[in-house]
C-alpha cells in the first residue's frame, strides 16, 4: 500500500486542541467473556500519546493485559457544534522510570491543584495508549463526516481520504477502517434508526 502523505499541521493541531480542551475520556476494552467494557478516566497526553491510571486490581487493567487494543472517545457538544475524537489505540503499562518521571510533570501541569494524580485505590498502574487511527469530529450540529488520520509506529500521521485503510499495528494485528459516505438519499440512509 502506498504511504500516505504527512498530516497537515492544521489537522495535528486540531487533534492536540481536542486533547487539551477535554479532561476525561472513555476507554473501551474487551472483557474475557467478549463483552465490551467502557470506563471514564482522566488523562494527560504527550503529543498524540495518551496516559491514564488504573487500579492494579481493576477489570480494565486485566482486559488490557489480555487484549491491548482499545478504543477511546472524548469530546463535548455545544448548542451548535460537536467536537471530539475517537481513537483506535494500543495500550500498555508504563514501567520505564524516565517515562514515569516525564508523566509526573505532564500531570502536574495538566492538573495543577492536585498534589498526586492517583485513583482511590492505593496500588495503581500507569497506562500508555498509542494511537493507530484517530477520527477527528468537529462538526456543526447534524450529519457530517469525521476526518480520519492514520498514525504509524514512529508517530508519523497522515490523513486518509475517503478510502479504507489497513495497517499493521505495534502488536502485529491489522486494523481495517472503513467509513460511510453521506449518501445522496440522506445521511447514511441504511443505518438503523
Amino acid at each position: 500500500m502506498p504511504k500516505a502523505p504527512p498530516l497537515h499541521s492544521d489537522l495535528k493541531r486540531a487533534i492536540l486542541d481536542l486533547l487539551d480542551e477535554n479532561r476525561t475520556m472513555s476507554v473501551a476494552t474487551v472483557r474475557p467473556d467478549g463483552w465490551p467494557q467502557v470506563t471514564i478516566v482522566g488523562y494527560a497526553h504527550d503529543d498524540l500519546t495518551l496516559y491514564f491510571e488504573v487500579a492494579r486490581t481493576s477489570q480494565k487493567r486485566a482486559n488490557i493485559e489480555r487484549e491491548p487494543r482499545v478504543s477511546i472517545a472524548l469530546g463535548h457538544h455545544t448548542s451548535n457544534r460537536l467536537r471530539g475524537l475517537s481513537m483506535a489505540a494500543n495500550a500498555a503499562e508504563v514501567t520505564d522510570v524516565g517515562e514515569l518521571g516525564r508523566l509526573a510533570d505532564l500531570m502536574t501541569r495538566r492538573y495543577p491543584g492536585q498534589v498526586m494524580f492517583s485513583p482511590r485505590e492505593s496500588a495503581l498502574a500507569v497506562m500508555r495508549a498509542t494511537p493507530v487511527v484517530i477520527s477527528i469530529i468537529d462538526l456543526p450540529t447534524g450529519p457530517g463526516e469525521p476526518r480520519l488520520v492514520a498514525v504509524d509506529e514512529d508517530g508519523v500521521t497522515s490523513q486518509v481520504h475517503n478510502a479504507p485503510i489497513v495497517r499493521s499495528s505495534e502488536v502485529g494485528v491489522d486494523v481495517s477502517v472503513n467509513y460511510n459516505q453521506i449518501q445522496k438519499g440522506g445521511y447514511r440512509p441504511d443505518a438503523p434508526l
